[in-house]
């Protein structure tokens, strides 16, 4: 995989961490082989596989009742930094990269890129809400954004 390419995928996924925690993650754990190198390796279980499926789901639902604290607090910060570059960090070792440069690269551009769609996702989410009356549009909206992002970064 060039250097372009797995600096875009990680990019991705940071995006996705940043909408959803659990999304950039999710995705590399759905799309990881029991052949793959560790940690994907890990990660291709069914165990693996239903939990992150499960948290991902808890955390669309959760991400809508209006007492879900801001994700641009430290605490909701914190899992979107670590989920973000350890996506990234898997799914370009799972590509054939070992150079530790480059996956701590991915890792720390997926980790940069979180923070960003973290604070963007919560500002145009607002705008969303004064132009719709409501969260809930721009809360779905940004899932499919989420989706996206997160299947692109991780896809084979």
């Amino acid at each position: 995989m060039s250097l372009l390419n797995v600096l875009a995928r990680a990019a991705a996924l940071g995006a996705a961490s940043g909408g959803r925690s659990t999304a950039g993650l999710t995705a590399v754990t759905l799309t990881s082989r029991a052949r793959d190198p560790w940690p994907a390796r890990y990660l291709a279980g069914p165990v693996s596989k239903v939990s992150a499926v499960l948290s991902a789901g808890g955390e669309a639902v959760a991400d809508k009742l209006p007492g879900a604290p801001p994700r641009t607090a430290p605490a909701g910060l914190a899992p979107r930094v670590a989920f973000g570059a350890a996506a990234a960090a898997i799914a370009t070792r799972r590509g054939g990269t070992k150079d530790p440069q480059v996956v701590g690269g991915a890792a720390a551009l997926a980790a940069a890129l979180s923070v960003a769609a973290a604070f963007a996702g919560t500002k145009v989410r607002g705008i969303a809400a004064e132009r719709f009356g409501a969260d809930l549009p721009g809360a779905l909206a940004e899932d499919g954004l989420v989706g996206t992002l997160a299947w692109w970064g991780s896809r084979r």
